[in-house]
C-alpha cells in the first residue's frame, strides 16, 4: 500500500482484492479509482495501480461539505453527527466561536447551509431523507420563541376581532405557528401570499366580515378613518387631502359650489399581498 490508499499488483482485480483487505471493507463500501491498468511490455511489465477509499455515508458528505463551506467563508468552525439512521434524520451540530455568523439573521444563514447540506446527503438516494442542521441549540429556541409568539397573536386577535398577520416566514417557520395553534378553538391560521413572502394569518372565529386583517404590531384605524400607530409623528392628524382649501381658494358668495371631492384613506392591509392573484 501506497500513500493516499493507492495499491499496486500485477492487475487490477489483485489491486482491489488487496486495497479491501488492507482496509477492512467490503467492495459495496468502497469508492475505487483505476490509476493505472496493469499491462505487459517487450521489456518487462507496467503493475496496476487503484486508489481506494471507504464510501461516505449521507451525514458524512453533509458535514464534509459544510466543513468546507464555512472554511471559504473563513468562519473557525467544525459540523458534529449527533445521528443518522434508516429510519430518523440526520442531524448535525456546528460548534464555533462565532455562532452569530452561522446562524444569521433570524436563522437565514444556517438555513441555506441546511438546505444546501440537505441535497448533498441525499446524492444518488432513491428517497429523500431530511437533514436538519443546528448551531448552539439555536432551533430549539427559535422554535419556543414561535410558540409563544402564535399565543400572543392569538390572543390579540380574538381581542380585537380581526385577522392578524406575521412577517413572511419559511415553511418549517410556519409550520411551526400552525401546530401551536392547532388545538385553540377561537382562532384559525392560513398562510397566505407567494414564496418567498409567504406568511401567516391569525383569523378568530368573531372576525369581522370582508375583514383584511392586520400586520403584526399596527393598530386599527379609529372611527374617523385615521391610521392609528404607534410611532406616527402625524398621529391625529388629517391627510392632506382632507384639509380645506385657502379661504382665497373658496368659491365667492353665492356662487355654485363644485361637486365635493372625495378622498380614500390609505388602507393598512396585509403587506405580503402584493402581487397575489
Amino acid at each position: 500500500m501506497e500513500e493516499n490508499n493507492v495499491f499496486t499488483a500485477k492487475t487490477v482485480d489483485e489491486a482491489i482484492e488487496e486495497g479491501l483487505n488492507a482496509l477492512g471493507i467490503t467492495l459495496d463500501e468502497a469508492e475505487i479509482v483505476v490509476l493505472e491498468e496493469g499491462k505487459k511490455k517487450l521489456f518487462g511489465s507496467v503493475k496496476a495501480r487503484v486508489q481506494i477509499k471507504k464510501k461516505s455515508s449521507d451525514a458524512g458528505r453533509a458535514a464534509e461539505f459544510i466543513d468546507g463551506v464555512l472554511k471559504i467563508l473563513g468562519i473557525p468552525a467544525e459540523s458534529e453527527i449527533e445521528s443518522e439512521s434508516e429510519e430518523e434524520n440526520i442531524k448535525i451540530n456546528i460548534k464555533t466561536p462565532n455562532s452569530a455568523r452561522v446562524i444569521g439573521k433570524r436563522g437565514d444563514v444556517l438555513d441555506a447551509i441546511q438546505c444546501i447540506a440537505g441535497a448533498v446527503a441525499n446524492i444518488g438516494n432513491d428517497e429523500y431523507k431530511k437533514v436538519v442542521v443546528d448551531c448552539e441549540n439555536y432551533r430549539t429556541q427559535r422554535e419556543q420563541t414561535l410558540k409563544t409568539l402564535a399565543e400572543k397573536l392569538a390572543k390579540k386577535a380574538v381581542e380585537k376581532g380581526r385577522k392578524m398577520t406575521l412577517e413572511p416566514m419559511n415553511p418549517y417557520e410556519r409550520r411551526i405557528i400552525h401546530s401551536a395553534l392547532a388545538d385553540n378553538t377561537e382562532v384559525k391560521t392560513i398562510s397566505e401570499g407567494k414564496e418567498p413572502n409567504r406568511y401567516i394569518a391569525v383569523v378568530p372565529n368573531n372576525a369581522k366580515p370582508n375583514d383584511r386583517g392586520l400586520k403584526y404590531g399596527e393598530r386599527s384605524f379609529d372611527r374617523r378613518g385615521d391610521r392609528r400607530r404607534g410611532d406616527n409623528k402625524d398621529f391625529g392628524k388629517r391627510d392632506r387631502g382632507d384639509r380645506r382649501p385657502p379661504r382665497g381658494d373658496r368659491p365667492a358668495g353665492g356662487a355654485k359650489r363644485g361637486k365635493k371631492e372625495i378622498h380614500f384613506g390609505t388602507f393598512l392591509g396585509n403587506s405580503g399581498n402584493k402581487g397575489e392573484e
